[in-house]
């Protein structure tokens, strides 16, 4: 049984299903899940809940949530050594909100540690294998939520999305992210790894289930300062306005498509063709500066991930030492930060000191923020004339595990078509578009789309449409 929200919903209502039946079933899957998806299972807390909200709104639909969104009562670990058994004392906003919609939260998800890294080599709890091939990397530090969708070890998964963090996972496993708008979505609750990227949402099997929690997930929380009054008043069962695909526009950017595996090239040029049938306008036009996407947001993560890791001061979380074995504080706060975090986040902090010292503040941050500002403008204009921009989500299939863990600027340079969605702060869905063969193993491909903020309902079109290629 490999349910949709959209096929539990009609199935719970129908009768043919039960939510205590459902959540049995996916208790029992997850329990046996071979692929290092979930880091601990809380049974307990769906038994306290399943019979209050099987006659609710979504009827306890199970679901998984990574291990980086607080819940109150249970551990939040961040997959790190760190918080190995941090208990919070609040629930995040997005989770707050699930709750109230009454889903139903299985378990936590694994991750990289606080969410750096991109291969799902780093987490404290173990690498996660890739369900297509178990030797090769699964991408992104929400790939273990998106392994538990896909291998229906639950109906959809909370995740985190800063650079590609969910939108590679997501559509390596054939499933479907939307990267909301930054503002849209509170952030409240959730271990910040750098506070102007970060965005929440669930990962879904189609874009109709996307459609669905836009309206519970979406708007503004007092708690959050960087979340905006900007409501979802679509219902998802009308939320197909029937688009005139005659006056869509799509810009497809030409300086992205040299750096492309051929393979991928193929299949985009597959899923436009098939939109020009409907009519849609393609248009190639160049914008160098996306090209300064990767450098920017290299520079600005590090800044905003040292900061957010400063609040970890070895006293009040789970890892510490005893204080009179040392010498000097300093002394136990190098100690203990090279016990409690790998090296990607120690490697974070250290560009955080280059970049933001007195000497090069301004060669290296301020100047990375007038890009971004300048990168802002320049998306402005484009959205002025044209609906989306596409182009595909990552430049090459799954790469094998360990085989460029050594190379991280080989590890960055992936994520080169995915930041410039969260530098601008526009809303960006990943939708699967087929798969390659490479060693005799069918491998995903997928697209990216994006639009100007606040119109993620032409992603939504476009995404739908999309999905019937295939």
């Amino acid at each position: 049984m490999d349910l949709r929200i959209t096929t539990f919903l009609d199935w719970i209502s129908s009768g043919k299903l039960t939510t205590q039946w459902v959540f049995q079933h996916y208790m029992e899957k997850a329990k046996h899940d071979k692929y290092n998806a979930y880091v601990r299972l809380h049974e307990e807390y769906a038994d306290s809940h399943v019979e209050a909200f099987a006659d609710l709104p979504l009827a306890g639909c199970p679901i998984a949530v990574k291990d980086i969104f607080l819940t109150k009562w249970y551990i939040t670990s961040c997959s790190s050594k760190m918080l190995e058994e941090y208990v919070s004392p609040y629930s995040s906003t997005v989770f707050s909100k699930l709750e109230e919609a009454w889903w139903l939260m299985l378990g936590k998800t694994n991750m990289d540690e606080f969410a750096m890294w991109t291969s799902n080599e780093s987490s404290y709890f173990g690498a996660v294998k890739n369900p297509r091939d178990v030797s090769r990397v699964a991408w992104g530090s929400s790939w273990w939520s998106a392994a538990a969708v896909a291998w229906d070890l639950c109906v959809a998964a909370l995740g985190t999305d800063t650079w590609w963090s969910v939108r590679l996972p997501a559509a390596l496993c054939g499933l479907v992210w939307l990267k909301p708008t930054y503002g849209r979505a509170s952030r409240y609750g959730i271990q910040a790894m750098s506070s102007s990227l970060d965005q929440p949402w669930v990962i879904t099997k189609s874009v109709d289930d996307a459609a669905i929690l836009m309206s519970y997930l979406a708007g503004f929380d007092p708690q959050d300062a960087t979340s905006v009054d900007k409501g979802w008043e679509s219902s998802w069962r009308t939320l197909w306005w029937v688009k005139d695909f005659s006056q869509c526009k799509i810009w497809l950017p030409k300086q992205f498509i040299e750096w492309l595996d051929d393979r991928i090239f193929h299949q985009l040029m597959f899923v436009l063709d098939g939109l020009k049938e409907k009519w849609v306008q393609v248009e190639e036009i160049d914008l160098p500066l996306l090209a300064y996407g990767v450098p920017t947001y290299y520079i600005i993560n590090p800044a905003e991930v040292s900061s957010n890791m400063a609040r970890f001061d070895w006293l009040r979380f789970w890892h510490q030492a005893e204080t009179g074995d040392f010498d000097s504080i300093s002394d136990y706060y190098e100690q203990i930060r090279v016990e409690g975090f790998w090296s990607e986040v120690q490697r974070r902090i250290m560009v955080w000191w280059y970049v933001l010292s007195a000497w090069f503040y301004d060669a290296y941050y301020l100047k990375a923020q007038k890009v971004r500002t300048k990168m802002i403008k320049d998306m402005d204009k484009v959205f002025s004339t044209y609906d989306v921009i596409i182009w595909p989500t990552s430049p090459t299939p799954a790469w094998k595990l360990w085989s460029i863990i050594d190379d991280p600027v080989k590890n960055y340079l992936i994520d080169i078509y995915t930041v410039v969605a969260n530098l601008t702060w526009c809303p960006a869905m990943s939708v699967p578009m087929g798969t390659v063969k490479e060693e005799w193993v069918d491998l995903p491909v997928w697209c990216q789309i994006i639009s100007q903020r606040w119109d993620e309902s032409v992603l939504f079109e476009l995404g739908r449409e999309i999905e019937g290629l295939f």
